[in-house]
This record gives structure tokens, sequence and C-alpha cells, in this order.
């Protein structure tokens, strides 16, 4: 299982357009400068911590841990017996 081309491109064309687009746009003033540095921090820290949870999702590290009676009643329901060996 890997990382779709699709949702890398467009949450980067996103958080890109919020940096870049917002900056750009930010009114002039004496704090113009700050504005624009603000914006394209958060850009980036939340295009960061997006790519740290989308990644994180193909490979996890810990599973779900079912008892051995969750498990018959799952093999049950789905009509697979389980076969003892």
């Amino acid at each position: 299982m890997g990382a779709a081309v699709l949702p890398i491109l467009f949450f980067t064309s996103l958080w890109a357009a919020v940096g870049i687009g917002g900056s750009i746009i930010t009114p002039h003033g004496p704090q113009r400068q700050l504005i624009q540095c603000i914006l394209m921090l958060t850009a980036g820290c939340c295009w960061l911590f997006w790519l740290c949870c989308y990644m994180a999702q193909m490979n996890p590290l810990i599973g779900p841990r079912l008892s051995r009676r969750a498990i018959q009643i799952i093999a049950e329901s789905w009509n697979m017996p389980i076969k003892e060996g």
C-alpha cells in the first residue's frame, strides 16, 4: 500500500497557495512582514502535520489486539470457521 499521488498534490498545492498567496495579498502596513512570516510558517506547519498523519496511515505501528473470543465471534458472524491446528 503506497501513497496516492492525487491527495499529496492537492494538499501540497492547497498549503502552498495559503503560504504564498496569503503573503502576496497581505495589505501594506507596519506589520506586513510579520503577517507574511506567520502565514508561511502556518502553512508549512499545517502541511507537515498533514503529511505526517497521512504517512502514519500507510504503515501503522500498532494494530488491533483482539481476544480469542472476539476472533471466534467475528469468524462465526462471517461464516468462516476457525480451523484448529
